[in-house]
Order: structure tokens, then C-alpha cells, then sequence
């Protein structure tokens, strides 16, 4: 049954170029340039406008997203995620590959991927190494900017992959779901502070596990193996045969725990999109925890 489930959550530069050399981009490919960088470091869309993958669109996570809520990066609506990637050139029958130029190699790449399956589209993959290896290696770039014909997108949400503040709420008492926090340790433990936040202390939920996203990619920039990333999460006595909830800052690292989980073959990893952005601000002062010096977060 697996089998039939998973889709290739990853594919290769090397796979990718030829794709490109061989004509393959067009409606049945699209590629999706997802970097996002925290205000007053780099400029996303600048250095797309600079060079990119050719053939490549940017998706601005700013605009995609729920505007609206209080919290940060929040799902948009299914009409509103259609009607973006519609106009990004892509239908129900494309598969996407999402990179992003981050220097680790990978950082809200995850979450497009994941934003894609949460709203029914299965056929999504994230470039492995991400744009720092495929200019490490010499493929093409362009500035070019990619004017795909626009196309009809259907949005489902998958409510299995998404969890409200309730129901992670619900989760404190009835621990139903394992609750996986992929922020740095300092974070989550309350001994270094949220970067760019005003009034957002660090810490986390009551009962959660830390597991760092950078954990699961190698020095150079890729995702670990499969066997590694079991190993990663054994270590942390996470079963990935019982249910599973990642939780970050605002639902973006979440995901890498998402992507681990689905290349060890588990698939249905929920993602609590508010994360400590939200549950900071609403959730109980018992249930958050930081050593940080008050503490409570």
C-alpha cells in the first residue's frame, strides 16, 4: 500500500538539469524558487531577479499565506493557494520541484512542498542541495524571468496533515500524537531568544521532543539517508510507527521533520501550522516551558 503513497519527495540536481536540457519544463514541470530570508539580511526575490534556475517562478511565501492572522506564515485559504499557484503555471497534473537558496541547502523549500500536499497535490518534490549545490556544480542559471501560461488549480485541503492550537490542545491530555519540535535546542529550551521577535519569548510545549532541522541535512547541504534519518529519530525515541505532529516558530522547519519522516516512509506527518508563534500567545502558562529566566515562556 505504501508504495502507491509515496510519491519521490526529492530529486537530484543532475535529475533536474536534464530535465531542463531536454526540454521537459512546461505544464507537466514547473520549478518553484521558495527562498525566503529574515528582513535585513538578503533579498529573495532580488537574487532571483539575479539568477535562478531557468525556467524557474518565485514563490513569495509573503503572499501566500493567510495576511490576515495574527500569527505568522499561516496557511491561506484553498481558494487563495489555487489561484497563486495557478498563475505560477501550475495544474493538478504538474509536478513541482521547490528549492530555495538558503546556504544550509534547504530551508522553506519543505514548507511549499508540504503546503502542496496539505492542499491535495501529491506530485511535489524539493531539489536536493538545493540551489547552493546546483551552482556548487555548475548547472545553469539565468536571469530570466519565467512567464508561464497560467493554468487551473484545484485545492483539497488535507485536513490529516494540518493541526490546530485545539487540537495540539486536546493532544496535551490525550497524547494521541507525538509532538517533535525542530527548532535549535537553545531555542527550544528558552536559553537563547526567537530571532526578529517582538514579544514572542522561546521555549516550547509542554511535552514535545527537539529535534533540529539542521540535524537532518549533511554538511554539504543534502538530506541525510533514510537509514540515518531513522537513526536520527530513534535516538530521540520518536516511534514513526505511531501518529506524529511537528511544531517549530511558524511552521516552516516543521516541515523538514515532515520530509524526514516521509523518506523514511511515513507519510502522514501533521504539521501544527500556528507552532509556538500562536501557542505563545494563547495557549495555558503551565503548558509552555523555558529555562529561560522567568521560568516560564
Amino acid at each position: 500500500m505504501v508504495h502507491q503513497v509515496l510519491y519521490r519527495a526529492l530529486v537530484s540536481t543532475k535529475w533536474l538539469a536534464e530535465s531542463i536540457r531536454t526540454g521537459k519544463l512546461g505544464p507537466d514541470l514547473r520549478v518553484l524558487d521558495a527562498s525566503w530570508y529574515s528582513p535585513g539580511t538578503r533579498e529573495a526575490r532580488k537574487e532571483y531577479l539575479e539568477r535562478h534556475v531557468p525556467g524557474a517562478s518565485f514563490f513569495d511565501i509573503e503572499e501566500c499565506r493567510d495576511t490576515a492572522s495574527p500569527y505568522e506564515m499561516m496557511l491561506p485559504s484553498e481558494a487563495g493557494f489555487a489561484d497563486y499557484v495557478g498563475r505560477l503555471g501550475i495544474s493538478n497534473h504538474t509536478h513541482v520541484v521547490v528549492y530555495d537558496g538558503d546556504h544550509l541547502g534547504s530551508f522553506y523549500a519543505p514548507r511549499v512542498w508540504w503546503m502542496f500536499r496539505v492542499f491535495g497535490h501529491r506530485t511535489v518534490s524539493v531539489l536536493n542541495g538545493g540551489f547552493r549545490n546546483w551552482l556548487k556544480e555548475g548547472h545553469p542559471v539565468t536571469s530570466e524571468p519565467s512567464r508561464p501560461e497560467p493554468a487551473i488549480f484545484k485545492a483539497t485541503l488535507d485536513r490529516s496533515l494540518l493541526k490546530t492550537y485545539e487540537q495540539v490542545l486536546e493532544n496535551l491530555e490525550s497524547k494521541r500524537f507525538q509532538l517533535v519540535d525542530s527548532r535549535s535546542q537553545g531555542r527550544f529550551l528558552g536559553t537563547e531568544p526567537e530571532p526578529d521577535a517582538f514579544g514572542l519569548d522561546s521555549g516550547h510545549i509542554h511535552g514535545s521532543v527537539n529535534m533540529p532541522f539542521m540535524d537532518f541535512l549533511t554538511e554539504d547541504g543534502f538530506e541525510k539517508s533514510p537509514e540515518e534519518l531513522r537513526a536520527l529519530f530513534q535516538t530521540k525515541k520518536v516511534d514513526l510507527s505511531q501518529p506524529l505532529i511537528a511544531t517549530c516558530r511558524k511552521g516552516v522547519t516543521a516541515c523538514h521533520v515532515a520530509l524526514a519522516a516521509y523518506l523514511c516512509g511515513k507519510p502522514d506527518v501533521a504539521v501544527y501550522d500556528g507552532s509556538w508563534s500562536e501557542w505563545f500567545r494563547r495557549a495555558p502558562l503551565e503548558t509552555r516551558v523555558s529555562r529561560g529566566k522567568s521560568g516560564k515562556a
